[in-house]
């Protein structure tokens, strides 16, 4: 089943970031930056929700929908770009997906129907989608293995970044502009994108590689000769981001939401200051998930973190108090969105570099496609039994992942690539 071999505790025992080299940095930065720009550009439709559909016409329903759909792009985009990495080098393909989400963000300001905005959020997914499979790749590539948590934590503190930065782009330029020059902060990343291709270079392993195989080779691979850590991983990836999606997708608008109607009726500079503040806690949960799976194996990291999410999002969403709202909210971030950093490692770990990020892209982003069905089903559940109790059945999923991770999955600690 896996694709590792055993590695020894030689010269790379120092700290993570001790004599590292220059092409190591640059792969770090690039990872980094351009997965913050991602989960920015994916993040602003959910904090401006109220004002686009109040523009356009539609309900919540429609706008988990819309958020769903969005979800099932990067599915799209995770194959296809994850295809190109293996088969044009990872930079090339990192490029090319930032080029795609930057777009799809600033196109998404000139919607004037929902069709429109469902286009141009489909187009944005695909980059999304494929950014992570080409960044997670290179970065696993580049990192010695007993660090590789580790490194991908740090990393993927860049998801709390930019959800950050997509609330402090909504709270700066809504009341001022609207939500449409909002949107137009998504090319950014295009400028990112002339960085990356001056300045990375493609991973040595990948280089090295001989094997260039086919779109239908990697699949056949995938679901032939590989297919139980290809439907293990899809298994319990799927459950977790349900339960992600299901909850953050609607939490700026649960804070926003009336007293009256089961939320705390927070306006918009506080709901900003209480994400901002969630996202500290999501953050330090991305670090502290490396740090402990490099220590007690990526199994028994993710069980603690699926299981202590499940028994933090009823409390939360139960939860009266304005000040304990700021003081949890971290708390639920910290174990509800830090396993995000065990997913590249260990699919990493589990499949050979011929088809490494076709695999991490497509099981990744597969997993964020099959969870689209969440923040839909929470839009629709809220209408009748209101927000508070449609976020709080998010648990479930969580529990879910923990039991799939005991009983199947299995443990692949400091293990080198091939």
């Amino acid at each position: 089943m896996g694709s590792v071999t055993m590695a020894g505790q030689g010269a790379d025992a120092a700290k993570w970031y001790s004599g590292r080299t220059r092409q190591q940095w640059r792969a770090f930065v690039s990872a980094y930056i351009g997965w913050m720009l991602d989960i920015m550009d994916l993040m602003l439709f959910a904090m401006m929700i109220r004002y686009v559909s109040a523009d356009l016409g539609f309900d919540k329903g429609i706008a988990g929908t819309i958020a769903s759909m969005t979800l099932l792009a990067t599915a799209v985009g995770g194959l296809v770009f994850g295809f190109l990495a293996d088969r044009i080098g990872r930079t090339r393909s990192m490029i090319l997906s930032i080029l795609c989400y930057s777009v799809g963000t600033a196109l998404c300001g000139f919607s004037q129907t929902i069709g429109q905005l469902m286009v141009f959020r489909f187009i944005l997914g695909l980059g999304v989608g494929g950014e992570w499979s080409a960044g997670a790749a290179l970065i696993t590539e580049s990192w010695p293995a007993q660090h590789r948590g580790k490194v991908m934590a740090w990393v993927q503190s860049a998801f709390a970044a930019g959800y950050a930065l997509a609330a402090l782009v909504a709270a700066l330029v809504l009341p001022t502009l609207g939500w449409r020059w909002a949107f137009a902060v998504g090319l950014v990343p295009v400028v990112f994108a002339f960085w990356v291709r001056r300045h990375t270079e493609e991973s040595a392993i990948w280089a090295q590689q001989k094997t260039r195989l086919t779109l239908r080779e990697a699949l056949a691979a995938l679901f032939g000769q590989h297919l139980r850590p290809t439907l293990v991983g899809l298994a319990f990836t799927s459950a977790a981001m349900c339960g992600y999606w299901g909850l953050f997708t609607w939490i700026p608008s649960y804070l926003a939401t009336p007293v009256a109607q089961g939320g705390p009726g927070f306006d918009l500079t506080r709901s900003t200051t209480w994400i901002v503040v969630m996202q500290v806690g999501a953050a330090l949960g991305f670090i502290v998930f490396g740090y402990i799976a490099d220590r007690i194996g990526r199994r028994r990291a993710f069980m603690l973190f699926f299981v202590a999410s499940a028994v933090a999002v009823p409390l939360y969403v139960a939860i009266k108090s304005a000040a304990v709202l700021l003081a949890f909210g971290p708390v639920v971030a910290f174990f509800g969105t830090g396993f995000y950093s065990g997913f590249a490692p260990t699919f990493a770990e589990l499949f050979p570099t011929a088809i490494r990020a076709t695999a991490q892209g497509f099981i990744y982003n597969t997993g964020r496609a099959a969870s689209a069905l969440a923040p839909a089903a929470v839009g629709f559940l809220s209408q009748g039994n209101g927000v508070a109790s449609a976020l709080g059945a998010t648990a479930g999923f969580f529990a879910l992942a923990a039991v799939i991770v005991y009983f199947f999955l299995p443990e692949t600690r400091d293990g080198e690539l091939q």
